[in-house]
């Protein structure tokens, strides 16, 4: 993708950052927003697919954003904006990929700022930015290049203890994404590398420990930044490795924990519809080619149809986080 020229998208100085953000008074606001406990959007499991995610995405987001391997719903992030956030709040998304978490933010009339490690993403980001400001979006947003791991000293030293809310994802693994077309050999397989492969600084090409240790840092980054009883959601699911599973939700929580965050709730974000009472599964191909063969094999594996969403908070001022 060409680059773009330069916009409100990329990053403020240190010393010319001038946010609109409320200093945190020290009271925590009710994510029901005076809602009754009973009503959809108080509920742990979240309805994010009611539409799939190219008709989320349909018109909201330039064309590009189809060829990232892991786009998280866009449903999902906006659950999680008008949950824990109000307007005016910033938001951060240490791994934002297309920029998922910003785009929804800023449609919300959030404030929000992302990293991402890949030029050719983070020129994406820029692209949906602008593409939501020609469409009204009210909120103000910019994308960092780098690696997330070195967050604080990629972000201005004003925004610590800012950040209202976190939304991100940690990738999967090079080989569980990506789209699928006929060929005269078979099924070809494109768009499912975040990069060419050759660049390890990427946590797509770590094994789970090296994942993990990964996204501690850049958790213990996000805590800083984070106003005291500040929020994070972090989306993962586990995958399948040569037949056995790969727990990525549970490893998340244990970073969380080192990190210095509170484990707070584990929600579920479903990637099925509810029709009539009745979940309707949309899986990838790689998805359902899993299960067939595990099936054939003798194993009953199920689709999997939702995503953890693993909610962690900053301790309150009386904790001080430990910088990483």
């Amino acid at each position: 993708m060409a680059e773009h020229p330069p916009n409100e998208a990329h990053p403020p100085g240190e010393d010319t950052y001038h946010g609109r953000h409320r200093a945190y008074d020290g009271r925590h606001r009710a994510t029901t927003g005076g809602r009754h406990a009973a009503e959809p959007d108080v509920l742990s499991v979240w309805a994010t697919a009611q539409k799939t995610g190219p008709v989320q995405r349909r018109g909201r987001y330039v064309p590009e954003s189809v060829k990232h391997p892991a786009r998280m719903l866009p449903a999902i992030a906006a659950h999680a904006v008008h949950a824990y956030t109000q307007p005016g709040d910033l938001i951060l998304d240490p791994m934002c990929g297309i920029g998922t978490t910003l785009v929804e933010a800023i449609h919300a009339g959030r404030d929000a700022i992302g990293v991402e490690y890949e030029p050719r993403w983070s020129n994406i980001v820029d692209a949906n930015i602008t593409h939501a400001h020609a469409q009204g979006a009210t909120g103000r947003a910019s994308v960092v290049r780098g690696d997330a791991t070195r967050l604080q000293s990629l972000l201005p030293a004003a925004l610590a203890g800012q950040v209202a809310l976190v939304v991100t994802s940690p990738p999967y693994g090079p080989t569980v994404h990506g789209l699928v077309r006929p060929g005269a050999d078979g099924v070809e397989k494109f768009d499912n590398a975040y990069n060419d492969g050759t660049d390890r600084g990427n946590l797509a090409y770590r094994d789970l420990t090296g994942l993990a240790d990964g996204f501690e840092q850049i958790l213990r980054g996000c805590a800083v930044l984070l106003r005291p009883g500040g929020t994070v959601v972090v989306t993962a699911r586990p995958w399948r490795k040569n037949g056995h599973l790969v727990d990525l939700p549970s490893a998340v929580i244990a970073a969380g924990i080192r990190a210095g965050l509170i484990p707070t709730e584990r929600c579920v974000a479903l990637l099925a519809a509810v029709r009539d009472g009745q979940l309707v599964a949309r899986p990838s191909f790689f998805q359902l080619q899993a299960v067939r063969k595990a099936r054939t094999a003798g194993t009953p594996l199920h689709l999997i149809t939702h995503e953890d969403v693993l909610i962690f908070r900053r301790p309150e001022a009386r904790t001080r986080v430990q910088e990483p």
